[in-house]
C-alpha cells in the first residue's frame, strides 16, 4: 500500500466545514503544515483562542476524518490559537483574587530597583497527580543538559521520590536513547497516552512518536500543541516531580512552558568556560523575566579525571559556574566531572545513577538531586505569567 501524502490529507480535510459552517478548514487557512511519519498524520488547526473549548468538536471531526483514510495508521490533531501579526492581543481575563506567593530563598533580588506594576497573572492548569514541574535548561547545546536531566531525575528517584521525565526537545529528542527505550506508546481512553518506562522512570518524548532520523520541520504553533499534549494528555499517575528536559536556547518551547505551565523552578546546566556561561546567562535572564524561580546552576564537565591515574585536569577551566551562581545570587547545585564512564553509560542508555548506583558519579547526581529537592521545599508552583511582546 502506497504511503499517504500531504495532498491526500488536505483533500480529505477540505470536506470538513469551518466554524459556523462557513467554508472549509483548508480553504480558510486553518490547517497547519501536515507532517506524516510512518503513515501517522500530525497537524494542528488554528482557531480563535476564546473559542477553543467550543470548537473541540471541529478537532474531533478532522481527526476522525483523517483516521478513516486508507493507509493511515493514526492521527494526532490539536487546536492552537495563533494571533495574526498586527492584530491586537485579546483582553486578559482578570482573576477574582490572584494568588500572591512570596519566597525567601534569595532567588529574586530587587537590588533596590522599583518595578512597574505587572499585568495580572493567568492561572494555568497543572498536570493532575503531578506535584512539582521543574525545567532543566541551558543557554546552548553541547553542555550535557539531557544527560544531566536524566541523571537528576534518577537521582530524585533514588532519594525516594516518584519521578517522571518529559523530553521537551521536539527537534532533537535524546531521552529515548539515554533511557534505552524503543517502541511506541499506547493510547488509552480519551486520547490519553500511556508513558513509556525504564529504570522506574515514566517518560514521554517526541522521539517515541517519530523515527529517530526524521527531521522535524514544525513552526511555533505545532511545537506548542505537541508539547502541551505530551504534558497534559499523558497518564503520568501520581508523581512528586516531573523533570522537563528543555531544548537549548530561549525559543518557542521555553516560552510555551513559561506561559502555559506552572513551573516550580528551573535548573541551569553550564560548563565552566566563559563562552558557555555567556549563553547560560541568557537562559537565566529569560527565566527571571517570566518569573520562574531559579533552583540553581550545575557545572557539568567541571573537570576531567584520567581513568588510569585518577589525576584531575581542568580542561575547560574550573569554577566558572560557581562564580556565576555567587555573582547573581542563586544556589550552586554541584560539579559533575567529565568522565569516560558517564559518557559511555549515557551512550549505551544505561545512565550512571541507575547502572552504577554506588559509584562516585551517581553519588554526585544524588547530592545535586537532594539540593534541588531542598530548594523545591520552600517553593509553591506559581501561575504562569502572561507574556506580552511589544
Amino acid at each position: 500500500m502506497a504511503d499517504v501524502t500531504k495532498e491526500e490529507v488536505l483533500a480529505v480535510l477540505a470536506k470538513v466545514r469551518g466554524p459556523d459552517l462557513e467554508g472549509d478548514i483548508v480553504s480558510r487557512g486553518m490547517v497547519s503544515d501536515v507532517f506524516i511519519s510512518d503513515n501517522k498524520v500530525y497537524f494542528s488547526i488554528t482557531v480563535p483562542a476564546a473559542r477553543a473549548n467550543e470548537l473541540e468538536p471541529l478537532r474531533v471531526a478532522a481527526e476522525r476524518t483523517v483516521k478513516t483514510m486508507p493507509g493511515v495508521k493514526g492521527a494526532l490533531v490539536t487546536l492552537t490559537a495563533d494571533r495574526k501579526a498586527g492584530s491586537a492581543p485579546p483582553p486578559r481575563p482578570q482573576p477574582a483574587a490572584p494568588a500572591v506567593h512570596s519566597h525567601s530563598h534569595g532567588h529574586a533580588h530587587d537590588h533596590g530597583h522599583s518595578h512597574p506594576p505587572q499585568p495580572p497573572q493567568r492561572e494555568k492548569p497543572g498536570v493532575p497527580g503531578v506535584g512539582a514541574i521543574i525545567a532543566v535548561a541551558s543557554g546552548k547545546g553541547g553542555v550535557g543538559k539531557s544527560t544531566t536531566a536524566v541523571n537528576l531525575a534518577l537521582g530524585l528517584q533514588a532519594n525516594g521520590l516518584r519521578v517522571g521525565i518529559l523530553d521537551a526537545d521536539i527537534y532533537g529528542p535524546s531521552v529515548p536513547r539515554l533511557l534505552k527505550i524503543t517502541g511506541r506508546p499506547q493510547q488509552i481512553e480519551n486520547r490519553i497516552i500511556k508513558p513509556m518506562e525504564n529504570y522506574g522512570l515514566k517518560a514521554m518524548s517526541m522521539g517515541f512518536l517519530v523515527d529517530e532520523e526524521t527531521a522535524m520541520i514544525w513552526r511555533g504553533p505545532m511545537v506548542q500543541s505537541a508539547l502541551l499534549q505530551m504534558l497534559r494528555e499523558v497518564a503520568w499517575g501520581d508523581l512528586d516531580v516531573l523533570v522537563v528536559d528543555m531544548p537549548p536556547g530561549t525559543g518557542d518551547v521555553q516560552l510555551t512552558m513559561a506561559q502555559q505551565v506552572p513551573l516550580a523552578g528551573a535548573v541551569i546546566v553550564s560548563t565552566p568556560q566563559d563562552l558557555a556561561l555567556l549563553d547560560a546567562r541568557k537562559g537565566i535572564a529569560m527565566f527571571r523575566k517570566v518569573e520562574v524561580p531559579l533552583l540553581g546552576i550545575v557545572e557539568n564537565m567541571s573537570y576531567f579525571l584520567a581513568p588510569d591515574t585518577g589525576k584531575r585536569y581542568d580542561i575547560f577551566g574550573h569554577g566558572g559556574a560557581r562564580s556565576e551562581a555567587d555573582r547573581i545570587g542563586v544556589p550552586f547545585l554541584g560539579e559533575v566531572p567529565l568522565t569516560i564512564d558517564i559518557r559511555e553509560r549515557s551512550d549505551a542508555g544505561t545512565p550512571v545513577v541507575a547502572s552504577d548506583p554506588e559509584g562516585a558519579s551517581a553519588k554526585i547526581y544524588r547530592e545535586i538531586a537532594a539540593r534541588v529537592w531542598a530548594e523545591l521545599g520552600g517553593l509553591t508552583p506559581r501561575p504562569a505569567p502572561a507574556i506580552v511582546f511589544e
